[in-house]
């Protein structure tokens, strides 16, 4: 994948940013799976640390990224862009706008990290064709 200086990945994970929202995430995500709500978080991260793999990938990304929870997401750019999402979500910023990249309902159907990166990949390809 080229270099892409004028485009940025913006992943926001369907959780709330803290400490105390991060410990009732990994508590919710360890005691009731099948009700967690963030598959983002699901795919990137154990119970309370990042997969070993997908930390690898994302630092070798050739895309420059933004990391945020939803809380965080709304503060910063809900109310410039305006845009409803639902999360979690994966967008683009490309040319001063935001664009989904993926959306929640294919990152919720996604079961694997495996895949999540090889949709990013695909993604990527597709957007610089």
């Amino acid at each position: 994948m080229e270099n892409h200086q004028e485009a940025r990945l913006i992943f926001i994970y369907n959780a709330d940013s803290g400490l105390r929202n991060s410990l009732l995430d990994g508590a919710h995500k360890a005691l009731s799976p099948n009700t967690y709500q963030c598959n983002l978080c699901d795919l990137t991260y154990s119970v309370f640390k990042e997969r070993k793999a997908w930390k690898k990938f994302r630092e070798e990304m050739e895309w420059n990224t933004e990391f945020l929870h939803k809380d965080e997401f709304k503060k910063q750019y809900a109310s410039k862009f305006g845009h409803k999402f639902e999360f979690p979500i994966i967008l683009i910023a490309l040319d001063d706008e935001l664009q989904v990249f993926i959306s929640a309902r294919e990152l919720n159907e996604l079961e694997t990290m495996e895949a999540l990166i090889n949709l990013i990949k695909k993604r990527g390809k597709e957007i610089t064709a």
